[in-house]
This record gives structure tokens, sequence and C-alpha cells, in this order.
């Protein structure tokens, strides 16, 4: 069929090298190579085991790139390490996409909040290590009312372990509750927020991410993902 014809400009161009009109060139110019020789012809049927080069790299298709939030409910794990009968959120995600997506940073099983998930190795490389400065929110509800001693020391910095943990700001959340406190940082993770306040002797019955990078949970209930707008991709890349 047609249909199933893949040629060679048109593979050059979905490869992201080039656009179609400039993979003409590069091909007519000898810069593509097929199986270790000049192909100058752009319409050459490329067959299955062909091997394609482009100044010494093997030309792949360029996997479509998805970028998904999701709002992960409380007592999931990202991925469980073994068989389990639970959901885990990487299940959630196959019935999303058929894509293989990571998430860009971590939340812990029992936190629930946003996550971002995507299978653009770039951005998750950027986000990776943990120290990409993002603005992030918590809502984290403690086991007891909080005094104002501790808070003046949270605000300050509480050393754990060799590095600082300090926050935007943090303050009671009065809709939810005297326990209530909502946490604004830039850097540090969900297992750090428990961790100061298990220093300080309070427990953290219960942690949700809220804001995460310019975005929040609007009208998405928990257990629901959905797709990155354009200018939230934007955000992310290059703000975020």
């Amino acid at each position: 069929m047609e249909d199933s014809i893949l040629r060679l400009n048109k593979f050059v161009a979905h490869c992201g090298i080039a656009n179609r009109r400039k993979a003409l060139e590069i091909i007519k110019a000898g810069e593509i190579l097929v199986n270790d020789a000049e192909e100058l012809n752009p319409f050459y049927e490329l067959k299955t085991d062909d091997k394609v080069t482009y100044k010494g790299k093997v030309l792949e298709i360029e996997e479509k790139k998805v970028y998904i939030l999701l709002n992960k409910p409380k007592n999931m794990p990202i991925q469980y390490l073994q068989e389990n009968t639970k959901p885990d959120v990487m299940e959630l995600m196959k019935k999303k996409t058929d894509l293989k997506v990571t998430a860009i940073d971590s939340l812990s099983e029992i936190s629930a909040g946003l996550l971002i998930l995507t299978n653009d190795k770039e951005v998750i490389e950027k986000f990776k290590n943990g120290n990409r400065k993002v603005k992030r929110v918590y809502q984290v509800t403690l086991d007891k009312n909080i005094t104002e001693e501790d808070l003046s020391k949270i605000r300050s910095g509480i050393d754990l372990e060799g590095h600082l943990f300090s926050v935007l700001g943090i303050n009671h959340v009065q809709d939810l509750g005297v326990d209530a406190l909502g946490i604004e940082l830039m850097k540090g993770s969900d297992e750090d927020i428990f961790r100061v306040f298990a220093t300080l002797g309070y427990e953290v019955s219960k942690l949700d991410r809220t804001f995460y990078a310019g975005m929040t949970k609007k009208d998405l209930k928990r257990g629901w993902s959905r797709f990155l707008t354009d200018k939230e991709l934007i955000f992310l890349k290059h703000f975020g």
C-alpha cells in the first residue's frame, strides 16, 4: 500500500533534523547515508533494515512527545516494584497514552497532588536532580496545632542532615482547620516536608501538592489527568 511506503525525505524530516524541504537539500547534497553509502534520491523507499545516518549519527524517527498533568491520589505509588493488585500511577497513564512516560519529579506514595509525566528526555533530565528551582505549593495537615515558635523556626530555615530546608512562606489555611498549613517552596520535596515536621515533633497526616510550575488543580479531580496546554508547556520548559 502507498501509505506503508516511507520515503527518505519524509523519514529525515520525521527525525527532527530538518523540515521536508530542507531534507531534500540535505539528501541531494550527499549528507545522508543509507547503509553507509550516499543516497542522493530523496524519494528512495526505505526498507525495514536500512540504516540511515547524518553526520555520523544514526537517525531514528522522533517519538511524539506528550506532557501530562495528573492529580495523584493519596496512597498511590508512582510505580510498584513488583506485581500488585492495586493500581499505580503508571497504570493510570496507560489509560491516557500508549507512550511510556516518566514523572519529572516524585511524590511519595502517601502524598497526593500534582504530578507531571512526559516522555521528553530533555525535560526529564532538567528536573532529574531535584535541584531545579520551581515554585510548588503544598497543603499540609498535622496531627496537632503547630506553635508560633515552630513556625518561626521553619521560616528561618531547618537543617536537614547538612542541607538547609527553606520556605518562601508558611501560614495557616483557615478554611481547612487549625492543623492545616500552606507551604510554598522553590526547592525541596514532600519527603523533606515530612522530615522537617518530624524533627519538630509533628506528624503529617495529609499532604497535597496544589500548585506546581505555574499549574493548579483547577477542574482536575483526584485521579484525573490532562495534557498540558501549549502555554503551560512553554512555562515548564523555559520558566519552570
